[in-house]
């Protein structure tokens, strides 16, 4: 996720950088950095590890008197998490820190090595440098331009110049960043709680605007030299409201942790499957939990069937302990829970248990009745949620039952290895995708004014269509159902009007023209349509499209958008999206 801060001023540098280091710690990262200059020279110190891992090497470093500096939370992309590949780098007379992603690094690398640029990083970030060095001449503000005109991908650019002895630079593309006024000092960061305890006073940095700080000054420079008015915005955080990190609401900042909590909670499987447990012996599979977690189930039970071909069956804990459930010695009760305190979800596992069945819990609160009393506990690592509307435990209950469905799978795949490297690449896509945000606001401008909605899939696509009809509904206020999309024909099409959203959900190549023609069957009718799919299966140029990557992982990769979709709705009708009326975060009455 990285993190990002810059200072110019009178204070002592390495203080407020690492400050700001320590209030973007919450971001996910594996190694930290500072660069500090001062008029004849540039000091790196980097680590590994926690920024304390820094900070204690800072402390044993003789340091120089700095007058400005820049700093940076490393979440490893590109190269390993080493010293080496730590931010910052410097690169000829060019020092800077990056979050984000360079697409075209490969072309760019090979265009600066024939140069006679030589590189030391696995880094996209040492490329960056050094193609602004080889573009510098006189004027550091054309080569900036020059340079990211070259750069294909999203960058956030904190820079050093060593011909500009009296300013920071910065600029960005699809990553935050923004900036901090002070007296006599300004600030760069890529959240503002990185800034909160100096100031109050900050300016949205706007994609192709340069920003050019000094001690009593920011300017922000637009192309051809053009010099922008800033509009400053003064934003006071109480104590009380810190725990959104700054983020307008927690659904907001708990969507925004999930390419982290996701990696701590499936890298360790990665490293040893054996950790999970052994199902293989089990005949059938019976998963049981409410609202959202019945849904992360139900994508559970289309893999674990499909792939593994064990009977399983996903049901609402309500209606489950109520039915004359048939057991035998051989059955498994997953339940699933966030809070581990779902009244009905902890009911039907103690009639399971009476009944002398085995039970297994998907459940984030360790010290949960659900955990303690459960024969197996399964744990997520989503960390507190405090929004009612889940968004990154739901995540995280579906990353695991996919890593279940692939251990029980894994032996008749056809590419096992290559699922596995899918698993390990999917906290940085979810990162990419998350980074797309102002896609979403888009669709949500499209929709916000309807009040009935339609998502339509088949299969696990139908399952992923569930959660995204709930989560537009339970934040924005919505009306919307999901429906299998071959059942539309019988009856739900009469309800299809002019202008009526309705997302069709498209993962599965063996389903993509039968979905595809149900998608034309609403368009007909006037709907206004927006489809979600992979990069392989893309209908036009219109659909929203995430990479290609396996069934056990494209879920992962396609219900962030629903939920940032449902956030800007829900944004824009001005609901109350942290707590939603008439809900609660944990259902402990039945």
């Amino acid at each position: 996720m990285c993190g990002i801060v810059g200072y110019i001023g009178k204070k002592n540098v390495k203080d407020v950088l690492l400050t700001g280091l320590k209030a973007l710690e919450y971001r996910g990262y594996d190694s930290a950095g500072i660069a500090l200059r001062n008029d004849d020279e540039i000091q790196i110190i980097k680590n590994t590890g926690r920024i304390k891992k820094l900070e204690q090497k800072i402390n044993q470093t003789k340091l120089i008197k700095a007058t400005s500096g820049i700093a940076h939370t490393r979440w490893a992309t590109h190269g390993e998490a080493n010293i080496t590949n730590a931010h910052p780098h410097q690169v000829g007379k060019i020092t800077l820190v990056h979050n984000g992603i360079i697409e075209n690094m490969e072309e760019l690398k090979t265009k600066l090595l024939n140069k006679g640029y030589e590189f030391k990083t696995e880094t996209d970030t040492e490329v960056v440098a050094a193609l602004i060095d080889s573009y510098l001449d006189n004027d550091i503000i054309d080569a900036l331009y020059k340079a990211v005109d070259d750069i294909v991908g999203s960058y956030a650019l904190g820079i050093i110049s060593e011909d500009d002895k009296e300013h920071l630079y910065a600029l960005r593309k699809d990553s935050p960043l923004l900036l901090g006024i002070g007296q006599e000092e300004n600030f760069f960061a890529s959240d503002l709680t990185a800034l909160t305890d100096y100031t109050n006073k900050f300016i949205f940095l706007e994609e192709g605007e340069i920003a050019k700080l000094s001690q009593n000054k920011i300017e922000l420079i637009g192309a051809n030299h053009t010099q922008i008015a800033p509009e400053i915005k003064e934003i006071n955080i109480e104590e009380s409201e810190k725990g959104k990190q700054g983020y307008e609401h927690f659904m907001l900042k708990e969507i925004m942790e999930e390419p982290v909590v996701l990696e701590k909670t499936i890298k360790p499987y990665l490293n040893n499957l054996d950790l999970l447990p052994d199902l293989s012996t089990y005949k059938q599979i019976h998963i049981v939990a409410c609202g959202s977690a019945m849904y992360a189930g139900l994508i559970g039970k289309y893999l674990i069937e499909k792939y593994a071909g064990i009977p399983c069956t996903a049901e609402v804990a309500s209606e489950y302990r109520y039915k004359n459930n048939i057991y035998d010695r051989k059955t498994l009760v997953i339940l699933v829970s966030q809070s581990g305190e779902t009244a009905d979800t902890i009911a039907a596992m103690r009639e399971a248990k009476k009944q002398g069945i085995t039970t297994m819990a998907i459940v984030n609160v360790k010290t949960s009745t659900i955990a303690r009393e459960v024969d197996i506990p399964l744990f997520i690592e989503a960390g507190p949620e405090i929004a009612v509307a889940t968004t990154k435990a739901y995540l995280l209950q579906v990353a695991l039952f996919s890593l279940i469905a692939f251990k029980l799978a894994k032996n008749n795949l056809e590419n096992p290895d290559k699922i596995l490297k899918d698993f390990e690449k999917i906290p940085r896509i979810v990162k990419e995708i998350l980074d797309k945000r102002e896609n979403y606001k888009e669709i949500a401008n499209q929709i916000y004014q309807n009040e009935n909605a339609f998502f339509i899939g088949r299969q696990m696509d139908f399952a992923i269509c569930e959660e995204g009809s709930l989560k537009l509904k339970e934040v924005s206020y919505i009306h919307c159902e999901a429906k299998e999309a071959g059942e539309l024909k019988h009856g739900t099409i009469s309800l299809i009007n002019k202008g009526m959203p309705v997302f069709g959900i498209i993962t599965d190549e063996n389903l993509r023209d039968k979905t595809l023609a149900n998608i034309k069957e609403v368009e007909s009718r006037g709907a206004k349509t927006f489809i979600i799919t992979t990069d392989k299966l893309k209908t036009s140029d219109k659909d929203i499209t995430v990479p290609n990557t396996s069934a056990f992982t494209v879920v992962l990769e396609i219900v962030p958008i629903l939920q940032l979709i449902a956030y800007e709705t829900a944004k824009l009708r001005g609901c109350d999206i942290d707590k939603p009326k008439n809900l609660a975060k944990s259902v402990t009455v039945e």
